[in-house]
């Protein structure tokens, strides 16, 4: 990160050098605190000069005036208190964050007239601002701001008379942070630092966080009849792994929930590769893997009371004179064969071997997989939703509101026999393509083939987990989509 922040809180701080926040409501004045800051009260006439009307996350820069001890001060609004915005207090710690500039010292006052600023509203906001700061640049070389100089760590006083309870939140809060920006970090990755080898280095690291780890050699995985994985893997001089991750938090006899994801650390389509344009960004096709990975560090950093199981399967799809054909038949784990019509929706066919290894020897109560898989799903829902498909209605309503409480939304899609159909083959059990139209559908009807009556969703993550739209607390290509979606899921409903 080029720019980091380190978050202290307390119940009361006098006003010092630096950059001094502010809060308040829409169409109210700045909090209490807005009085030690601005003892001369300039601040009024400023915000109205700027018309500073208190919208949500909107802000209005004020150089301090001589009778303050700041330097500068920024106000920020809140918005209505009486509209309640999902994930409204992390936004609003990246909008703060955006602000801060060249500044090395900020704090952060959480006041506002009849706003209720608790314990938890106050850790989302440090992680907010956690979040925002992220940045991918380890691989400059020139890492300077205007003056020349390489830009420092923020310190951060987050002023709250919640500060106590606050702090005992920011350990799990944090943790969590560190998992998105794991995912980010494993997303940006160029594809030649990064391969499956690599990815499970790094997977084997959350050993640390008391995650405990197995490795699937191709050789073990070639005994276990994992065809259809291994036919993805077979171009690339690089062999593939399967990483299982387990968090045992919860009773001892607690059946695990479980995560899968999609490991492609490069996807060029194979032999039928995919356009020029735009194949730079195929070192994200492991998003679904990053989100699992990511999401396993959150778990194990805020020690969740849940037993967990995170799998990922890691390969890298290559033109290559051994690379699998258009045509070929292969047989996965579950004894499936499977009719390979496209070797570019090579996804699917990590997954279903994933899915099975997964069920067979876990048994979890349910499974949620990952993956960047269809391109469709970005014509249907564009990239501010990512695609959820289900065979269980009390799963997708969880995971709707998990969505909606992290800003991660998803919107649940249609399933059914008569899209089924569509990748039934001459030639094998099944395809993997089911045509032109509906192509996120048909890929979930494959997956689900590999699930029986295990309760199951897939999250088509294609629009959401690279190249998504900038936010506040996202100024990253990767945004690390899903870990925090799932940790509320599991936080919400499964902790026990």
């Amino acid at each position: 990160m080029s720019k980091s922040v380190e978050i202290t809180f307390t119940r009361s701080a006098k006003p010092s050098a630096g950059l001094a926040v502010l809060l308040a409501a829409e169409g109210a004045a700045p909090g209490p605190s807005a009085q030690a800051v601005d003892p001369a009260g300039v601040l009024e006439k400023a915000l109205k000069i700027a018309d500073f009307k208190g919208k949500a996350r909107s802000a209005v820069d004020v150089i301090a005036p001589a009778q303050s001890s700041a330097d500068r001060i920024v106000v920020v609004g809140l918005g209505k208190p009486s509209e309640p915005d999902p994930d409204a207090w992390a936004r609003l710690g990246g909008a703060i964050a955006g602000r801060f500039g060249k500044a090395k010292r900020a704090t952060v006052y959480l006041d506002a007239p009849d706003v209720e600023i608790d314990a938890n509203a106050a850790a989302s906001v440090a992680m907010g601002m956690l979040l925002r700061s992220y940045r991918f640049d380890r691989y400059k070389t020139k890492k300077k701001d205007d003056n020349g100089k390489t830009p420092d760590t923020v310190k951060v006083t987050i002023v709250t008379p919640a500060a106590s309870a606050a702090k005992k939140l920011w350990a799990e809060y944090e943790g969590v942070a560190g998992g998105v920006m794991l995912a980010r970090d494993l997303v940006n990755e160029p594809a030649n630092i990064l391969g499956p080898l690599e990815f499970a280095a790094k997977a084997k690291e959350l050993d640390k966080l008391g995650v405990e780890i197995d490795t699937l050699t191709e050789k073990e995985m070639k005994k276990l009849g994992m065809g259809a994985l291994l036919g993805v893997a077979q171009g690339s001089t690089r062999p593939a792994r399967m990483v299982v991750m387990r968090w045992n938090g919860g009773k001892a006899k607690a059946k695990p929930v479980a995560f899968v994801g999609k490991g492609v650390v490069f996807d060029t389509g194979g032999n039928s590769i995919k356009p020029a344009g735009g194949m730079e960004d195929m070192k994200g096709d492991m998003g679904g893997a990053a989100a699992v990975t990511g999401l396993m560090h959150a778990l194990a950093a805020r020690k969740a009371k849940a037993n967990v199981i995170g799998i990922i399967g890691l390969v890298e799809n290559m033109v290559d004179g051994n690379a699998q054909r258009p045509g070929d038949i292969v047989t996965s784990m579950s004894g499936q064969t499977i009719e390979v019509l496209n070797t570019d929706a090579e996804g699917r066919l990590v997954l279903a071997d994933a899915l099975t290894y997964c069920i067979d020897k876990y048994k979890p109560e349910f499974v949620v997989n990952l993956a960047t898989l269809t391109g469709a799903i970005m014509v249907a829902l564009g990239q501010y939703h990512a695609g959820l498909f289900s065979n269980d209605d009390t799963l997708s309503e969880q995971l709707t509101e998990a969505g909606l409480a992290t800003h991660e939304r998803v919107w649940r899609m249609p399933m059914g026999a008569d899209y089924d159909k569509l990748i039934d083959s001459k030639n094998a059990d099944m395809k993997n393509i089911g045509g032109r139209y509906g192509g996120s559908i048909t890929a979930a009807q494959f997956l689900q083939r590999f699930v029986g009556d295990t309760p199951w969703a897939h999250l088509d993550v294609a629009g959401t987990a690279m190249g998504s739209p900038a936010n506040e607390i996202s100024q990253s290509w990767a945004s690390g989509f899903g870990v925090r979606l799932l940790d509320r899921l599991v936080r919400d409903n499964y902790e026990k």
